[in-house]
């Protein structure tokens, strides 16, 4: 990238106003490797604000439960989610212990 047509040409794109910083939205690696799937209501923000919450700290969110979930999040009026949780015997957590491994 440092020979001289190749500093022309990034430049040249510059110009054109291609972005050549690479930003990500990931914040933490703290949840890295795990996979969750969100059940039910949750009592201070929706479900995609908790699935960008989790993606932002490295973990994945999946939209239905097997034996490779790591957690369920489980708010009010959680159904067939969490039945299928207990019985694979996978953790079930609440928004706040969530929040507790972030260390928000």
């Amino acid at each position: 990238l440092h020979e001289p047509h190749m500093t022309e040409l990034i430049e040249r794109l510059k110009s054109y106003g291609v972005n050549t910083v690479y930003q990500s939205d990931v914040k933490s690696d703290k949840l890295a490797g795990l996979t969750f799937v969100i059940t039910g209501t949750l009592p201070d923000m929706t479900r995609d604000e908790a699935k960008t919450l989790i993606e932002q700290n490295g973990g994945k969110c999946s939209g239905s439960v097997s034996k490779k979930t790591s957690y369920v999040l489980a708010g009010e009026e959680a159904g067939s989610k969490l039945t299928k949780a207990q019985q694979l015997g996978v953790t079930v957590i609440s928004q706040q212990q969530l929040i507790e491994m972030i260390g928000e």
